[in-house]
């Protein structure tokens, strides 16, 4: 299929060819993720689980600022490539590669000096903070590696070239999988073997992901100096990537303003709910994979003044959407002892059981929300119209932290989850009320080029 199927394929089939293999992709990436708390909770104990997932909505905020980050600047690239302006491609993605590398290195600094201190701020229970901060140090220290390898990722997803950061990804989780083993199991390191474990396997992918993207540049000709960084394009991609790190990191904020409640609870409740959260981010990889596809596909087609397109698209991407859902709740519904049982092992408690099905049964049947919300805030950030974007996912943020923290202490945990689907729906609700005035057509907010 040629480079530019985005544009010329019928969107049905350009959308599913696009997207699948930015979501096996991601469900490899999750998978190591959900292999280090197995690994943990059945080889060391219910206690470094709950240690791990005290610190897994902060770590989550840092991915989702690298992911966000890089589809934001994706959107710039894609726009220039749709438009076969090389130049100006080569140069936004040499100054988002700049920008991005230089904030992990602040941000890696930041969580290494005050690992234990925000442990405390999330009132993470005794016995959990000393691995909880641990862990977080470690992977304070592999910050750079995963932000390359996102923003690199995003960046070949702009040029269509979405199997490349797949194969790169199944690698990396592989190696990541047999490090956890043997650092965990054979070698004793407990919760930190699964911190070393992540960075060996980033630092690993993040340097392949970077020489083959060298390659793939040197395929198109274009008119640029070897500057490193341009303010312009940098202010541009601003405009586009704050936002989109907004909506990425929503569901991570979220989960870390409310972590504190949820650690209130004690241990197993934490252990449980930490094994509802890893099945869930397995859920969402489906609908976010829609989400960015929607982004590129929409910038790639208003580059080269394919409004047409755009609409067939975001109505292509309904079907998609309702029908990962469907899958989904089945699943959940069908296997939700088994899937919490993965990670707690026969020596679970019932209380950690109980909080995990409790949290699978209700969530599995919302996910056609978040896939709604996900396609139409892709059309919006594809298009560059970003303020009722930023509008939307500020608005799902405040209602799944209010009804946590005011409720879930009163009447139960089981109001951390149950605030999830109301906040999703208001995000759908408002960004699709800013899809059907139609800016996002007449080009309103949108920074990049239309047409050659």
């Amino acid at each position: 299929m040629g480079k530019e199927y985005l544009i010329q394929e019928k969107p049905l089939k350009a959308l599913i060819v696009f997207a699948l293999p930015m979501i096996i992709g991601n469900l490899f990436q999750q998978f190591y993720t959900m292999v280090d708390s197995m690994v943990v909770g059945r080889f060391v104990g219910e206690q470094a689980l709950a240690a791990v997932g005290a610190s897994y909505s902060l770590t989550t905020v840092f991915i989702s600022i690298a992911i966000g980050g890089g589809v934001g600047a994706s959107v710039i690239t894609s726009q220039y490539f749709g438009a076969r302006n090389y130049g100006k491609m080569k140069a936004s993605v040499r100054t988002a590669l700049t920008a991005f590398v230089v904030l992990s290195v602040i941000l890696g600094g930041f969580g290494l000096l005050f690992s234990r201190q925000i442990m405390v701020w999330l009132n993470t229970p005794g016995e959990a903070l000393f691995q909880a901060a641990e862990y977080l140090r470690i992977y304070f220290l592999g910050l750079p590696f995963l932000f390359m390898y996102n923003i690199l990722s995003s960046m070949f997803n702009a040029l269509g070239k979405s199997r490349i950061p797949l194969y790169l990804l199944i690698f990396s989780s592989v190696f990541n999988m047999v490090l956890d083993v043997i650092l965990v199991k054979n070698a004793g390191m407990g919760v930190a073997g699964v911190a070393w474990a992540t960075l060996i396997a980033q630092g690993i992918s993040a340097a392949c992901s970077f020489m083959i993207f060298l390659r793939e540049m040197k395929k198109y000709e274009g008119n640029e100096s070897r500057q490193l960084f341009y303010r312009d394009e940098f202010f541009n991609m601003t405009r586009i990537a704050l936002p989109s790190i907004l909506q990425q990191s929503t569901v991570s904020i979220g989960m870390m303003l409310v972590q504190s409640v949820v650690n209130s609870f004690g241990t197993e409740m934490l252990a449980g709910f930490s094994a509802g959260m890893r099945v869930e981010s397995i859920c969402v990889v489906p609908m976010a994979a829609m989400g960015n596809v929607m982004s590129s596909y929409t910038a790639q087609n208003i580059g080269a003044g394919r409004y047409d397109r755009v609409r067939q698209g975001y109505r292509a991407g309904y079907a998609i959407v309702f029908s990962f859902a469907a899958l989904l709740c089945l699943w959940l519904e069908t296997c939700y002892g088994p899937l919490i049982g993965l990670f707690l092992g026969e020596e679970g408690s019932a209380g950690a059981f109980q909080t995990g099905t409790g949290y699978l049964k209700f969530i599995g049947w919302f996910f056609v929300l978040i896939g709604l919300k996900m396609i139409t805030d892709g059309v919006l950030r594809g298009a560059g119209d970003m303020t009722m974007f930023t509008v939307a996912n500020l608005v799902n943020l405040a209602i799944r932290v209010v009804i946590a923290v005011t409720c879930a202490p009163k009447w139960g945990i089981s109001f951390v989850w149950m605030a999830v689907p109301v906040g999703w729906l208001a995000n759908y609700l408002i960004s699709y009320s800013e899809y059907r005035t139609g800016k996002w057509r007449r080009g309103e907010g949108s920074y990049g080029y239309h047409g050659t």
